[in-house]
């Protein structure tokens, strides 16, 4: 008390009121780290070349594209590249177990492309991701399912079993649905508009530009998945 007396006869009451105010203003601002961290929301995003950002220069991928996307709407999220060029949901299943590591608050799961193209049995397919999505169930892990609609080349028996098997799994599991993870660019005026302005010269990747457009298509259903991770 005595010393306290002594700042107040030497400095005046104003000084000191200022002193303490810029003390505790420090002192929250060294506290604010650590609360924005334990806030954070983390999103696995498990799929093939396109999630990985294939073709693409590292800050033009989706990953990094959507995490930026996410932030300048307010969010604090951090996003993982689990994407694997070429990989299958037989894939994903046999590596889910270490993406959803302990810090994995959600995820997003857009594989089967490959599948289709391949031809894989739709049987195959729901089976993989049943997988993924009941490891996802068993860790507490919020799931975003991307669906994939088959071209109809190898039939309408295996359009119908392979397109069917995304909504009817995120019923079974309860997840946030997407039924499409090229809807953002999948309808310009025309073909060719679509290759020139929004895919890379394989035709089967987008660019960068085509990267932004599914950002903002899939950016809303993100934050619904974030939405529930924090709940």
């Amino acid at each position: 008390m005595r010393r306290i007396s002594g700042l107040f006869h030497r400095f005046g009451y104003g000084a000191v009121q200022r002193f303490r105010k810029a003390v505790l203003t420090v002192l929250v601002a060294l506290s604010l780290p650590a609360m924005a961290g334990a806030e954070t929301v983390t999103i696995a995003a498990l799929g093939d070349s396109i999630t990985q950002g294939y073709g693409l220069p590292a800050e033009d991928g989706l990953v990094p594209q959507l995490e930026s996307w996410l932030r300048e709407r307010g969010h604090d999220v951090t996003l993982i590249n689990a994407g694997v060029s070429g990989d299958t949901t037989a894939g994903g299943l046999s590596r889910v177990g270490w993406t959803l590591t302990p810090e994995v608050d959600a995820m997003i799961v857009a594989l089967g492309g490959n599948d289709m193209l391949r031809g894989i049995d739709p049987a195959n397919v729901r089976f993989n991701l049943d997988g993924i999505l009941k490891a996802a169930r068993d860790a507490g892990v919020e799931v975003l399912l991307v669906g994939y609609q088959s071209p109809g080349n190898y039939g309408p028996a295996y359009k119908k079993a392979f397109d069917n098997a995304y909504p009817e799994l995120a019923g079974k599991y309860r997840t946030l649905y997407l039924s499409s993870f090229l809807a953002g660019i999948a309808n310009p005026p025309d073909v060719r508009t679509l290759m020139r302005k929004y895919m890379q010269q394989d035709g089967l990747h987008p660019n960068a530009r085509g990267v932004g457009l599914m950002v903002q298509s899939l950016g809303p259903s993100v934050e619904a998945l974030m939405a529930r991770a924090a709940e």
